[in-house]
């Protein structure tokens, strides 16, 4: 008795028939998972960008303001291999000496909380 007679859905069978269908397949949901993800990743990075690129503009413009009151305007940066380590810093322009460091603002910039600068005191 032949296997086939024993078991009729099987007869035609042939097992490397669906093998370039399932390959194509399996590319294709790859490609479908991968763009999924990036889909769901990339908004909160986006997201994540724009905020601390905001925050540090904000924080550098205080900065700014305390520390170099003569200069005319302000310059955040994110930079890797900085002189000043990793993370966003704060540069003034337009004061003497042109471009100069005022203050790190790290990985995620935080508006910094600075107190007055004190008034010279007179002698009276």
């Amino acid at each position: 008795m032949d296997e086939y007679e024993m078991e009729p859905e099987l007869a035609g069978y042939v097992p490397t028939e669906g093998i370039p269908r399932r390959r194509h397949m399996l590319v294709t949901m790859r490609v479908l998972v991968t763009v999924g993800i990036v889909c769901l990743v990339l908004p909160g990075i986006l997201t994540t960008w724009n905020v601390a690129s905001a925050t540090a503009n904000d924080a550098c413009t205080q900065w700014v303001k305390y520390e170099s009151p003569g200069a005319t305007g302000e310059n955040t940066q994110f930079e890797l291999m900085g002189a000043y380590g990793i993370g966003w810093q704060c540069y003034s322009s337009g004061g003497f000496g042109g471009a100069k460091h005022v203050a790190s603002l790290g990985l995620i910039p935080i508006s910094p909380t600075l107190s007055p600068v004190p008034k010279p005191a007179t002698n009276s």
